[in-house]
C-alpha cells in the first residue's frame, strides 16, 4: 500500500522554513547551470544564425581564421569563374573578396577598449548576407564611410552615426546601422573593400573569399575541387563548420559555469541530506505509525524519496525562473579565433530549462535516498518510543 502524494505535500508546508532554506540553496545552483548554459546557447545561436549553409570561406592554406589568412587576387580570379556559383542580381558570381582586421574601441564594459572585427568588402558580400539597414545608410564605394553592427552601436560609445572613429591611415565617418538577426555581423564594422584594404596596405591580398553554391550537392564538389586545386594553394571550408568551431570561445566559460554549480550543488545535495535527516529524526513516531497502519518499508522509502525529488522540483522551477531574465541581457566574449569581442544575448531555451530540471531532480534523488533508507529501517518500537 503506497503511501499518498498528500501527505508529502502536508508535510513540506508544516516545515515552510526548512523547506525554503533547502529549496533556496538548490536553486542557486541550478540557476548558475542554466546561466552557463543559456550563455553557450547563446553564443552558438549568433554564429548559426551568421552561417549559411550554401556559402564556402575560402582560406589560404593551412589557415584557421579569417585574420590570419591571405588570399591572392590571382585565386580570387580562379575562385569566382569556378562552376556551381550563384550569380547574384546583377548576373555576377557571388564570390566576395574581404578583407578582415581589427580595431580597438572604449566599449561601456570595458574603458581600456575591446577590439572590433573591422571588415572590408563590396556590395556582392553585402548581398550575400541576410543584413538590413535599420538606420542611416550603406557607405559609398570610394569613401571613407563604414556602417557598424546593432551590437557595436549599443556597446561602444564612439560607433554611433555622424562620429568617426580612427584605424588604419585616418578618420572613418559612420553612416549607417546594420542588423544581422543576432548573428556575428551585429559585431562588425564594414566598409568599402578598397578603402579598407588601401589603409592596411593590402590593395592585392584580401584575407578571404566567400563563395556561394547553387545547391548542396553542388556545395560539397565546389570545396572539393577547390582544395584539389594546387595552384590555389587555399582552403575551403563551409561557413557553418567555420562558425560552428568558433563556439570554442564559450568552452572555458561553460566549464567554469559548471564547475561552480557543482560545487554548489554538493553543498545543497548536503543541505538536503541533513534536512531530510532531520525530518527523519522529527517523524519518528509518524514513522513508527506508518508502519504499524501496515505501511511496507518501501513504502515509506518511496514516500520520503518522493517527498526529496518534490522538493528538488520546486526548487529547480525556482531556479529557471531566476535565470529567466537573462534573456534580456547582453555580453560579449572574445573570439579566440578572430581576436576580437562578439556581442550576444543569453539563451535559455526548452532545452536548457530541461537541463536545469533534470539536474534538480538528479540532486533531489542522490540527496534523499540515504535519509529515505534510514527512515525506511526504522524499527516500530523504537520509532513509537522516540521522543
Amino acid at each position: 500500500m503506497a503511501i499518498p502524494i498528500s501527505y508529502n505535500l502536508r508535510n513540506l508546508m508544516v516545515r515552510k522554513t526548512t523547506t525554503i532554506m533547502t529549496a533556496l540553496g538548490i536553486a542557486l545552483s541550478v540557476a548558475i547551470l542554466v546561466a552557463s548554459l543559456a550563455l553557450v546557447n547563446g553564443l552558438r545561436t549568433v554564429f548559426r544564425n551568421t552561417a549559411n549553409p550554401l556559402q564556402l570561406l575560402v582560406l589560404r592554406k593551412g589557415g584557421d581564421s579569417e585574420l590570419g589568412s591571405i588570399v591572392s587576387t590571382e585565386a580570387f580570379a580562379t575562385l569566382r569563374s569556378q562552376a556551381g556559383i550563384t550569380l547574384g542580381r546583377r548576373g555576377e558570381p557571388l564570390a566576395s573578396p574581404e578583407l578582415v582586421n581589427v580595431v580597438n574601441l572604449p566599449s561601456v564594459d570595458n574603458p581600456k577598449g575591446m577590439n572590433v572585427t573591422v571588415r572590408g568588402l563590396t556590395t556582392t558580400g553585402i548581398e550575400m548576407r541576410k543584413v538590413r539597414l535599420i538606420a542611416g545608410r550603406w557607405f559609398q564605394p570610394g569613401q571613407r564611410e563604414i556602417v557598424v553592427g546593432k551590437a557595436v552601436a549599443k556597446r561602444y560609445p564612439s560607433a554611433r552615426i555622424g562620429r568617426q572613429i580612427q584605424f588604419g591611415k585616418g578618420d572613418w565617418e559612420i553612416v549607417g546601422v546594420m542588423h544581422g538577426g543576432e548573428s556575428a555581423m551585429d559585431s562588425e564594422i564594414w566598409g568599402d573593400l578598397n578603402q579598407v584594404s588601401g589603409d592596411y596596405n593590402r590593395q592585392a591580398s584580401p584575407s578571404s573569399v566567400l563563395l556561394q553554391a547553387t545547391d548542396a550537392p553542388t556545395l560539397d564538389a565546389l570545396q572539393h575541387s577547390i582544395e584539389d586545386d594546387r595552384r590555389l594553394g587555399a582552403r575551403a571550408i563551409t561557413e557553418q563548420d567555420y562558425y560552428q568551431n568558433q563556439t570554442s570561445s564559450g568552452a572555458p566559460l561553460e566549464f567554469l559555469g559548471i564547475f561552480v554549480a557543482v560545487i554548489m550543488a554538493i553543498g545543497g545535495g548536503f543541505a538536503a541530506i541533513n534536512t531530510m535527516y532531520a525530518a527523519v529524526a522529527l517523524r519518528a513516531k509518524e514513522i513508527g505509525t506508518l508502519r504499524t497502519l501496515g505501511f511496507s518499508e518501501t513504502s515509506i522509502l518511496a514516500s520520503f524519496l518522493i517527498e526529496s525529488m518534490l522538493l528538488s522540483v520546486l526548487a529547480g522551477i525556482l531556479g529557471c525562473l531566476l535565470a529567466l531574465p537573462l534573456n534580456w541581457v547582453t555580453t560579449g566574449v572574445g573570439n579566440f579565433a578572430s581576436f576580437s569581442e562578439i556581442a550576444f544575448q543569453f539563451h535559455t531555451g526548452t532545452a536548457v530549462m530541461f537541463a536545469g530540471l533534470t539536474f534538480a531532480i538528479v540532486l533531489g534523488a542522490l540527496g534523499g535516498f540515504l535519509p529515505a533508507r534510514s527512515a525506511a529501517r526504522k524499527e516500530i518500537l523504537s520509532a513509537l518510543r522516540d521522543e
